[in-house]
């Protein structure tokens, strides 16, 4: 693909030191009601539709059915409104469940996470496809798929730009829901207040008859089973608090605005379409939704001087809440990839899922999601019933981790918290209502979907269990060869030094992007010079070097060592922890320079910033090349007893695709393998420690 086609659909590269990149990427309350809160406010197109087929016959319990439904948006909109304060850096049920619970539980959780955000992808675009083709003629719902196909392809090069541009390009859509759906309740509601008394008559003899019909248990019975059926009403109200770390400061204030937009939207919109079912007697129809149902029932007989006005605002309504199934589909793009950079940094799933692109978008998740996401709508053909049940488990399952890790969190501090037993109260009942949703929802509709739900889960976490395994194995090697390599005395104490310092004394000067650091004790450009690629200062760069040393003895006059400060999802969150991680890599570098003169080599250092390290040390080295004529481009690259795809999945060969990147420009690179053996390893306290 050329560069040119390239920036035509992905748009052009950002830059990352640019003090207001994070800003322009960041969401005000509106646009993140928009890009999250959509999530949840779509669910009025399937949740409630579920939950009132539920009932069959015995239509009179809607109307308790619609009380229940908004008193529990607000029971677990107010209990995720307290997680937003707890934890301002967001990472919803994943970092609640690790941090309060157990880790091991966290992983339970983000598991759960991530398969929920493949399916708010899958059926908000599957829902979406249903109300396009609730207006259109039978003989055309074979392209159903292809327009679901079609979607997803778009949502995912969206994404790929960047969060806000694909937000942003969605507000429409959203207002455009927004009135139509508001003009529909208010006609349906509030067209049949006049007849309250004879509703309220109907609903008592529907009710009278059903307690008849199945006794008074079986009444209960009745009603708790729609109520858990609806479940999927409630699934997106977890998107605001796993997104609070793309919204523009104050972080928090702006994500508790967007919690409130969305409960209250939610609550009115699903509770509103409960009873309008009710008030203007819908019954489900062959070939469309519930909702098409509805905007039938209600504007099919409008005609102004013969013209179908009442036709232009069904499919106009229908068409806004299929748009806005598909922005719904932005949780899992925008939740789905944090979610799995969080739990990359806490080496539970590879580490480069929380890399960032040179569009400072978490590519490789939105990749991997857009992949689950298809491969999720080809299994299911589309069938919202059966995603509707896969996907109301695992948020259930994280609904309920969340309150229990809320409850834990407010009985051990409630010295501290004078108002803690109402908090206590609303997550014990918030807890209550989830765990009774996902109990009967597994009971049901195990056979339907719910089996293959919990097997992906129960695989990922498995899964995830033996990549934090295998990193800790890695870790304890590294650290036996920090061990069986130290820092000469000299090098220790220059270290103890730098780490005692508050600030350096500024020998860094930025050019060009470029870090670079000039003393009198620099390598002689005219001589040849080694460049050594390091990271963080540890064995493995030490070992490096030696093994240089030993493979060209007294070749080389001077080290020159480059590094590159990766800009990843956990740094990207403001100009403060930029400002961190150029610190960190600046005392790294001085570290290495200490180390090398200690052996009798002059020696200098630079870094640049940015999100993929071969561009830009590429970057860096065509600079380099220019001052150090005679150079020779060294990186190191871990070497495993065994070369399995498990190990090249889980570690970069950034190494080979640095190298290949200079040699195309004719700069002369080497690779110096650093064999690791896995089964040394510290004692398993230590390594976990280290991990």
């Amino acid at each position: 693909m050329s560069i040119a086609i390239k920036r035509l659909i992905f748009g052009a590269p950002k830059d990352v030191k640019d003090p207001q990149a994070f800003h322009k990427l960041s969401l005000v309350a509106l646009l993140a009601w928009v890009g999250l809160g959509a999530d949840g406010l779509s669910s009025s197109a399937y949740g409630p539709e579920q939950a009132y087929r539920a009932l069959g016959e015995h239509t009179g319990l809607a109307f308790f059915l619609a009380l229940a439904t908004v008193a529990t948006v607000f029971i677990i909109s107010y209990g995720y409104s307290r997680i937003i304060e707890q934890f301002p850096s967001g990472g919803g049920g994943y970092v609640v469940a690790s941090k309060l619970l157990d880790p091991r539980v966290g992983v339970v959780s983000g598991a759960a996470l991530l398969v929920d955000y493949v399916l708010t992808i899958t059926i908000s675009i599957a829902g979406g496809a249903d109300a396009i083709f609730s207006f259109l003629p039978q003989g055309m719902v074979a392209w159903k798929l292809f327009v679901a196909f079609a979607g997803l392809v778009l949502l995912t090069v969206m994404n790929i730009r960047g969060v806000k541009e694909s937000v942003t390009a969605l507000v429409p859509v959203f207002i455009l829901f927004l009135i139509t759906h508001a003009i529909l309740i208010i006609l349906a509601v509030g067209g049949n207040a006049g007849q309250a008394g004879h509703v309220a008559n109907e609903v008592h003899a529907s009710i009278t008859r059903t307690g008849v019909a199945l006794g008074s248990f079986g009444l209960l019975k009745l009603f708790v089973h729609a109520y858990s059926m609806g479940g999927g009403t409630y699934t997106g109200i977890e998107a605001v608090s796993n997104g609070v770390g793309m919204m523009r400061e104050p972080r928090v204030r702006t994500a508790q605005r967007t919690m409130t937009l969305m409960a209250i939207s939610l609550a009115v919109t699903a509770g509103g379409i409960l009873l309008a079912y009710l008030l203007v007697r819908a019954h489900p129809e062959s070939g469309k939704t519930m909702n098409a149902v509805l905007f039938e029932r209600v504007a099919g007989s409008w005609n102004i001087g013969g013209l179908q006005v009442g036709r232009a605002f069904i499919i106009a309504g229908l068409l806004s809440e299929s748009a806005l199934l598909f922005v719904a589909a932005q949780a899992g793009f925008l939740d789905g990839p944090r979610v799995m950079a969080n739990m990359a940094t806490d080496s539970w799933l590879p580490h480069r899922f929380a890399a960032l692109s040179d569009r400072l978008s978490m590519r490789n998740g939105v990749m991997l999601m857009a992949a689950a996401a298809l491969g999720a709508l080809i299994y299911t053909r589309g069938d919202v019933a059966k995603l509707v049940v896969m996907y109301s488990i695992n948020v259930f399952l994280t609904f309920s981790l969340s309150n229990l890790a809320m409850a834990r969190f407010w009985i051990r501090r409630r010295a501290e918290h004078s108002d803690w037993l109402k908090h206590l109260f609303a997550h014990l009942l918030a807890l209550a209502l989830c765990a009774t949703i996902l109990v009967i929802t597994i009971l049901e509709k195990f056979v339907d979907g719910g089996w293959l739900t919990l097997l992906v889960t129960a695989v990922l976490v498995v899964a995830c269990f033996s990549i934090k395994r295998h990193y800790r194995s890695v870790v304890g090697a590294l650290r036996k060869l920090d061990s069986d390599l130290p820092s000469p005395p000299e090098v220790e104490e220059a270290l103890a030094a730098i780490a005692q310092k508050q600030e350096d004394d500024a020998p860094f000067q930025d050019h060009h992007g470029l870090m670079e650091h000039h003393t009198a004790r620099d390598p002689d450009p005219e001589k040849p010079v080694a460049i050594l690629l390091v990271g963080g200062y540890s064995g493995l760069g030490r070992h490096a070097l030696l093994t240089l040393l030993r493979m060209f003895p007294h070749h080389f006059s001077g080290i020159v060592f480059l590094s590159v400060a990766v800009v990843d999802s956990e740094s990207f969150k403001g100009a403060d922890q930029l400002a961190a991680l150029e610190d960190r890599t600046r005392k790294n570098l001085l570290c290495y320079e200490h180390y090398a003169r200690s052996l009798g080599l002059p020696a200098a250092s630079m870094f640049s910033v940015g999100t993929e390290v071969a561009v830009e040390v590429e970057k860096s080295a065509a600079e380099l090349a220019t001052r150090y004529q005679r150079a020779l481009f060294v990186a190191g690259q871990l070497i495993f007893e065994e070369d399995t795809f498990w190990n090249r999945v889980l570690h970069n060969e950034t190494a080979f695709m640095v190298q290949k990147r200079l040699q195309r420009r004719g700069m002369p690179m080497i690779v110096v393998p650093v064999r690791i053996d896995l089964r040394a390893r510290l004692p398993m306290r230590a390594a976990a420690m280290a991990a």
